[in-house]
């Protein structure tokens, strides 16, 4: 710490470091002290785009090895995350790990070992835990607004504004990174939030317009929780639409659509109450509640205490992500634990 608060370091220079940067400069309690990057001219853009003072770094390793750094966002390519992770944790330090946080059940687990034994504190980057319309939609549940829950629906569509190049050289750079693991995941993350468990099976299917990508495109998942509920969750890339996050929730003294709420907690209700909040109807990193995010992570290293959206509990999204992915492949129904 220097002077009481936290050094942050920034790993990775891309679009979404922007947000990270912004959301540590309006926190109190943060200093970023360094950015990181392939090149250390990529790092020294970013540092003067956004205004800053720090060091820059083009060496993970010298990047840990600053005694400022207490804090790390991990904000480079998915198949840099997992060994990011596990050397930060080495290090001692706190982590902020973006989404996907891994590309295989096999790296999943390695990080998620590598801070049990660090006992560093961690945040993955389902930033939508912190949106407005997330927040009303838990106090409805916690209020019994549903009564009990027994189905989610979750949709991640994002259309074709994607671009289809950028798409096909990720597919080669990884070729296991689907669209249910890119974006799917915030649905999956979602859809267990929500309900308030575990998923423990998955059944998958995919289809495809566009062959020349490699990776699955559209993939819809039927899920069961652990708590008896069950689910259905969708990705896609290809439908001809606007960015499109559906939530829908069954219980059995009422319904909610998004930012709509019917149910038994209001008797003289005759349709649908619109609740105004804001909602995650766009993919635009810039429009996600970083905010939030960063503010809760940096108290929950303040305050010794676990996040909610901590590696640990991002390891059953993950792995229903690739349970999908088998399920499909395989036509079979996929158990969890993989």
């Amino acid at each position: 710490m220097i002077d009481g608060k936290l050094g942050v370091a920034i790993q990775g220079a891309g679009w979404v470091s922007t947000e990270h940067i912004r959301a540590y400069l309006k926190n109190p309690y943060t200093e970023i002290v360094a950015i990181g990057s392939r090149t250390l001219e990529g790092a020294r853009i970013k540092r003067d785009q956004m205004g800053l003072t720090c060091e820059v770094y083009d060496d993970y390793d010298r990047l840990l090895a600053d005694p400022r750094v207490d804090v790390v966002s991990i904000c480079t390519p998915p198949e840099r995350h997992p060994i990011e992770t596990i050397r930060g944790a080495e290090a001692g330090k706190h982590l902020l790990i973006e989404k996907p946080v891994a590309t295989t059940v096999e790296d999943l687990r390695a990080m998620r070992d590598a801070v049990r034994r660090a006992r560093v504190k961690t945040v993955v980057g389902f930033v939508l835990r912190w949106n407005p319309m997330f927040d009303t939609i838990k106090s409805l549940i916690a209020n019994g607004a549903l009564g009990q829950l027994f189905m989610a629906e979750v949709d991640y569509w994002h259309g074709r504004t994607i671009n289809y190049a950028s798409l096909a050289n990720r597919a080669r750079r990884v070729p296991t990174m689907s669209t249910f693991l890119g974006g799917g995941c915030h649905a999956v993350d979602a859809a267990r939030y929500f309900v308030g468990s575990d998923i423990v099976e998955v059944s998958a299917y995919n289809a495809q317009v566009d062959r020349s990508v490699a990776v699955p495109l559209n993939t819809l998942a039927i899920v069961r929780f652990a708590n008896g509920a069950m689910g259905k969750i969708s990705a896609s890339a290809e439908l001809r639409s606007p960015y499109i996050f559906n939530v829908e929730l069954l219980g059995d003294k009422g319904t909610i659509r998004n930012n709509l709420v019917y149910s038994d907690l209001f008797p003289g209700q005759t349709d649908y109450a619109t609740i105004p909040t804001v909602t995650p109807n766009s993919g635009d990193v810039a429009h996600h509640p970083f905010q939030g995010e960063i503010d809760h992570f940096v108290d929950c290293i303040r305050n010794d205490v676990e996040s909610h959206a901590n590696l640990e509990d991002a390891v059953n999204t993950h792995e229903v992500c690739f349970a999908a992915e088998r399920s499909a492949v395989e036509g079979r129904p996929v158990k969890l634990p993989l």
